[in-house]
Parts: structure tokens; sequence; C-alpha cells
């Protein structure tokens, strides 16, 4: 596929990652979360399902560009999506900090506009003491800042110049973590929602096939190698 091409599509998929983003801030500004009956649990909810299902399409992206050499070109777009999969996931995350938790967020804005920047620290420091005990407590905050945390020293060397600084392999071998915050964001899912509900189970199902699928190209390369090193060994006896 031609380099033109490759920039059209990534420039479509930045508008379509960007829509769950352009949707909810449209559904603030027009009121219409202010009826809501649980604004803040929306947003937390909204931004981690779409975290999850942007880290899963970006899993999905390796196996289905194996299945043909025509759609090799898909893995130049799997880091795009973890990109947004990780901007999803800290918007979740920020939802926790500066809404859910009590930062006064209206009163910053307000202290910033009238130069007063210092009070960003100060409301800081109110609600670090809850979110110190949260994180200690909360079993699925722990999980989930995890993931968070992996997705954050992936997206940090996701850049080519840091890919050959610290080497490839080293590079593929912190990469293959994606798959550990996949996880700990599923188990993030299901310990947030109560007893009893069911909803985490299609990205749990999707998950597995994922994870299934690269331990079954692993199992077939690893039994394909023995036999092309035979036939190698083979040839150059013969020769």
């Amino acid at each position: 596929m031609s380099r033109r091409a490759i920039i059209t599509i990534k420039a479509l998929l930045h508008v379509l990652c960007l829509i769950p983003f352009a949707w909810l801030l449209h559904f603030y500004t027009s009121g219409a979360l202010a009826l809501n009956a649980d604004p803040v649990n929306y947003i937390t909810h909204f931004t981690g399902d779409w975290a999850i299902y942007l880290l899963l399409a970006s899993l999905a992206i390796t196996p289905l560009r194996r299945l043909s050499p025509k759609i090799a070109w898909l893995i130049r777009l799997r880091r795009l999506v973890g990109l947004y999969a990780f901007f999803y996931a800290t918007l979740h995350l920020a939802t926790y900090i500066f809404l859910f938790s009590g930062y006064d967020l209206p009163t910053v804005l307000g202290s910033i506009r009238a130069g007063h920047p210092g009070v960003i620290v100060a409301e800081w420091k109110v609600v670090w003491p809850n979110i110190l005990d949260d994180l200690l407590k909360r079993r699925f905050i722990q999980v989930g800042f995890f993931a968070w945390v992996i997705l954050l020293a992936l997206a940090v060397t996701s850049p080519a110049f840091i890919m050959r600084a610290i080497g490839g392999k080293n590079w593929q071998r912190l990469h293959r973590l994606v798959y550990v915050a996949a996880g700990a964001a599923v188990i993030h899912f299901w310990w947030l929602v109560k007893t009893g509900v069911r909803t985490p189970w299609k990205v749990t199902a999707v998950l597995t096939v994922l994870l299934l699928a690269r331990l079954a190209y692993t199992t077939l390369k690893r039994l394909r190698t023995p036999d092309q090193s035979r036939t190698l060994t083979t040839q150059t006896t013969k020769s």
C-alpha cells in the first residue's frame, strides 16, 4: 500500500478514535450529561469502556494482518490505536482524580484564571490522602492503576527513536506487556461492577480469543523452526 493511502487511513482512524470523545464533550456541553442520574459514574464507565475497546482493537491487529500478506499494512495502525487506548485510559483515571475524589476542579480553574496557580497543589494536598487510602484498600483501583502504568510505559516508549535506543528485542519484550495490561484492565472491569453483573463477559471473551490466537501462533512457530533447521542442515550436508 502506498504512503499516501496509509496517511489517508491514519487520518480517518484519528477521526474514528476521537468520535467517542467528541460525543462525550457534546453530551456535556449540551447539558444532557447533567440530566443523567450519576454524571461522574457515566463518564467513568464511558471512558473506561472505550479504553478497553481500543486496547483490544490494537491487540487484534496483529493476528488479523497474519491472515493475508495483502493486509500486512494493518500493523502500521497498531501504534496509533494503542495510543488512543492510553488516551481514554488516562481520561478514565483523570475522571477519578478530578471528579470522583472530590478535587474541586471549578474552583481550581477559577483560581488559575485569577492568577493563583498555587491552588492546584493546595487542592491536590486535600484529596491525596483519600486517593491513597482508596489505592491501598480497593483492589479494583490497584489493578486498574497497574494497567494504566503499563500503558504509560508503552506510550512513552512507542516512538521509533526510543525503540532504536533500547534495542529491538528489548522493545519487543517490553511491549508484550500490553497483554498483561489488557488482562489487568478486564480484571479491573470485573472487580468494578457489582456482584452478579456479567457485563464484562464480552471483552473477556474477546481477550481470551486474542490470547489463544497468540498462543497458537507462537506454538506453530516453534514447531516449524526445528523442521526448517533440519532442512537447512540436510541441504548443507548434501552440498
